[in-house]
């Protein structure tokens, strides 16, 4: 038979053995068969998005001489990759039927509970225009009666959030617009009423300061009051309100104080907003005994201007106090 027709016998010292040809070509396909392969499975627990996109390791697009990976062999795998039918196509991310509105006012939207909410709304915008109308007196040279109607902001002050928690109404929006409204009646009205009281007593350029120093401590108060935690026992710090109660009474009775100790005295005011000495609320003072209630108000008889001195003095050492006596007992 002639050798023509037969091929090259395979000898051991044969650099190529028989059959390289179509070993190479069998290799070749197999490189697009693992470029076919390589696509992330969607884990059950992760992303349903994962696997929706071809991944190609880096090795792959950094070498296209080695594993002939380009544009061409990209649109070949994309069109035989496999599709998982268990995952779900991606949601949009500008669809708008998932954006949801939060109600002013939460739980049960009835017209009573409407009705109560407008009410506790309504007393905090009381207070705020009565602060704006404190400012607006202050301006026109009458400082006691912009000090009586910044009392009557503290009133309504008072009376709004009593009433939220009473009616049950309290909500995250009637909190901020109570902050807000603090903010314009304690905040800047009670400093303008006290520069206001002060002009023509004591220099103007100290009673700028310490007015100006009663607004940064009070914006820096309430701000602090939205973010930490609350405490039913004490207030971290003299609370705005209180503040403004003693300014405005201060000016109302008229102190006969000297100007300096007047102005030193707003000045240690304001910073006792800021303090982190603790300070009795409210609720924990009327469960004193009636006899410390008492005396009070048989001094307020006698002098009620020396009787409300000793009172804003006592409160405001009260405070480094029990801040000494928290430390001895921990």
């Amino acid at each position: 038979m002639p050798r023509a027709l037969w091929r090259r016998r395979r000898t051991t010292d044969s650099p190529r053995p028989a059959g390289r040809r179509w070993a190479g070509r069998l290799r070749r396909s197999s490189t697009f068969a693992r470029q076919v392969l390589l696509v992330r499975v969607g884990r059950r627990d992760g992303d349903p998005r994962i696997g929706a996109e071809l991944v190609v390791p880096e090795h792959l697009v950094d070498r296209p001489r080695r594993y002939g990976f380009d544009r061409a062999r990209r649109a070949e795998i994309e069109a035989v990759m496999p599709v998982s039918p268990a995952l779900a196509p991606a949601p949009s991310v500008d669809d708008d039927s998932s954006a949801m509105s939060i109600p002013l006012l939460p739980g049960e939207r009835t017209a009573s509970r409407r009705m109560k909410f407008a009410l506790v709304n309504a007393c905090t915008l009381a207070s705020l225009m009565l602060g704006i109308n404190a400012i607006f007196v202050a301006m026109a040279g009458e400082a006691r009666v912009a000090a009586i109607l910044l009392i009557a902001c503290v009133a309504f002050d008072g009376l709004d959030g009593a009433l939220a928690r009473k009616l049950g109404v309290a909500s995250p929006f009637g909190a901020q617009m109570d902050s807000l409204a603090d903010m314009c009646s304690f905040g800047l009205a009670a400093p303008v009423v006290v520069y206001a009281s002060l002009a023509g007593s004591a220099p103007t350029a100290a009673a700028a300061v310490a007015a100006a120093l009663v607004a940064a401590c009070a914006a820096i108060r309430l701000a602090r009051f939205n973010v930490s935690p609350k405490d039913g026992r004490f207030f971290c710090g003299v609370p705005t309100t209180m503040a403004a109660a003693v300014l405005a009474l201060t000016v109302a009775i008229g102190l006969p104080l000297p100007a300096v100790v007047q102005i030193a005295g707003v000045a240690l005011l304001a910073f006792a907003m800021v303090s982190s000495f603790p300070y009795a609320k409210l609720a924990r003072l009327l469960k004193l005994p009636p006899w410390l209630w008492l005396a009070p108000v048989i001094g307020a008889l006698v002098d009620i201007r020396l009787t409300f001195a000793l009172v804003v003095v006592g409160y405001l050492v009260s405070g480094p106090l029990l801040w000494l006596h928290q430390r001895r007992t921990a």
